[in-house]
C-alpha cells in the first residue's frame, strides 16, 4: 500500500469518524467530508448504549475509551411489557451487579469526542458531495457543491441513509418499513412527572397493541424519550390534516390514534415538554449486498440501514468502520494489495449486517401486529427504541 494512496471518508458520523481515527493510530493518511458544519449539529434519536464486544470493543480499538467513560452515564436495564390498559405483561428487572446498569452517551457527545481525537484538518467540514465519477484503475472524483475536486483511491461511503456514494456500488432505496415513531420527552421527570417516572420504571417501558405502541425510555439524565409508534401512510400527517411543525396539532392527533388507552399512557404524550419529531422508518433491503468495486466501499447506515427497535445502528457503524480501518491498516504495515483489504472486510460485513437487518425488522412487525404482544423474553432487550 504505497504512501501516496488516498482515502477519503463521506460522512462524519460515528462510524466515519471511528474509522479515520484508527486508520490514523496506524499512520494511514485519511480525509473525512462532511455537509455539516461542524461537530456539534443535529443528532435525531436517543442516547446511544453500546455494546461491549462491538461498540466499546472498537472505541477502546481507537484509544478513546477513557474519553467515552468520561462522557457516558450509566442506564437503567429495565424492560417493560405493557397492554393499552396499562397492565404490566412482563417485565425484566436485571440483577444488581455490572450489568444492572450499563453506560450511555449521547449522539453529539459521541461525535464530538471522536472528532477531537483526530488531528487537525481531518475533518473537512460544510463539504457536501455533489457527484462521484469512476477515473480507472480504482480510483474516483469526488465533486463538492461548492465546485471543489479532488481525486481518491478509495472512497468510503460513511454517509447515512441516503448515501451519495451507495449509487456508484448498488441500486437499492431505502424503502418506507410502513412504521413511523413520532419522538418528543419530558424533562426532570422525578420530580415534574413522578406518575409517568413510576409507569416507565429504570429503563424501558413498551405498551404496544396492534399496530400502535409507547415506547418509553429513560436517560441518565431524569428524562424520558417518548416515542408514539404507528403503523401507517408516510403521509399520515397530511392526511390528518396537521403539519408536524405544529406541536398541538400534533398533540391532538396523536391522542386521537391512542382514544381509548389508558390516561396515564396517554399522559406520555398530552404532558410531553418537547415538540414532536416525525421520523418515518426506512431500511433497506435484506439482504443488501453489491459486486466489489475497486476504490469504493460503504459502512454504517449507507451500507446497511435498518428499522431501529432492535437494530444495532451506530453500534454496528462503530464495528464496520473499526473492522474497515483494521484490514486497510494491516495492507498499509505489510504493503500489500488494499483493494484486497476491502474485499476481506466487506466479507465479513454482508453477513453480519443482514443478520442484524432481517432481526429488525422481524421484531418491529412482531411489535405492532394484531397479535397479542409477546413475552419481554421475546423482545429487544436493553436497546433503545430510537429512529436512526
Amino acid at each position: 500500500m504505497p504512501p501516496t494512496f488516498r482515502i477519503a471518508i463521506i460522512g462524519a458520523g460515528p462510524g466515519g469518524l471511528l474509522c479515520a481515527r484508527v486508520l490514523q493510530r496506524y499512520g494511514v493518511p485519511v480525509t473525512v467530508f462532511e455537509r455539516a458544519l461542524g461537530p456539534v449539529g443535529s443528532a435525531p434519536g436517543g442516547p446511544l448504549e453500546l455494546r461491549p464486544a462491538s461498540g466499546q470493543a472498537a472505541l477502546r480499538a481507537a484509544g478513546v475509551e477513557r474519553e467515552f467513560r468520561a462522557a457516558a452515564r450509566p442506564a437503567g436495564q429495565e424492560v417493560r411489557l405493557l397492554d393499552r390498559t396499562g397492565t404490566v405483561l412482563d417485565q425484566e428487572v436485571p440483577a444488581p451487579g455490572p450489568t444492572a446498569q450499563r453506560p450511555e452517551i449521547g449522539r453529539r457527545e459521541l461525535r464530538r469526542l471522536l472528532a477531537d481525537a483526530l488531528a487537525p484538518g481531518t475533518v473537512r467540514w460544510g463539504r457536501y458531495l455533489r457527484t462521484l465519477h469512476p477515473r480507472g484503475g480504482g480510483r474516483h472524483q469526488v465533486v463538492f457543491d461548492d465546485g471543489e475536486t479532488a481525486t481518491f483511491d478509495l472512497v468510503i461511503g460513511a454517509d447515512g441513509t441516503w448515501s451519495r456514494v451507495r449509487p456508484q456500488l448498488s441500486e437499492a432505496v431505502p424503502h418506507y418499513s410502513g412504521v413511523t415513531f413520532v419522538e418528543t420527552g419530558l424533562h426532570d421527570v422525578d420530580a415534574r412527572h413522578p406518575a409517568i417516572a413510576r409507569l416507565v420504571g429504570r429503563g424501558t417501558m413498551m405498551a404496544l397493541s396492534g399496530p400502535r405502541g409507547l415506547l418509553a425510555r429513560r436517560d441518565g439524565r431524569g428524562r424520558i424519550r417518548v416515542y408514539a409508534a404507528l403503523r401507517c401512510s408516510e403521509d399520515w400527517a397530511r392526511q390528518a390534516g396537521v403539519g408536524t411543525a405544529d406541536t398541538e396539532a400534533v398533540r391532538a392527533a396523536l391522542l386521537a390514534a391512542f382514544d381509548g388507552w389508558h390516561d396515564g399512557l396517554r399522559a406520555l404524550l398530552r404532558d410531553s415538554d418537547d415538540g414532536f419529531a416525525n421520523r418515518p422508518l426506512f431500511a433497506l433491503p435484506v439482504p443488501h449486498t453489491w459486486p466489489h468495486t475497486p476504490g469504493l466501499t460503504l459502512l454504517g447506515d449507507a451500507a446497511h440501514v435498518m428499522t431501529p427497535l432492535s437494530g444495532p445502528g451506530a453500534d454496528l457503524a462503530l464495528r464496520d468502520g473499526c473492522e474497515l480501518a483494521r484490514h486497510l491498516a494491516e495492507a498499509h504495515t505489510w504493503q500489500t494489495d488494499p483493494d484486497q483489504a476491502v474485499r476481506a472486510y466487506e466479507a465479513a460485513l454482508f453477513p453480519r449486517s443482514a443478520a442484524a437487518a432481517a432481526a429488525a425488522a422481524h421484531d418491529l412487525d412482531a411489535a405492532l401486529a394484531p397479535a397479542t404482544p409477546r413475552p419481554v423474553h421475546h423482545l429487544p432487550r436493553r436497546r433503545h427504541p430510537h429512529p436512526s
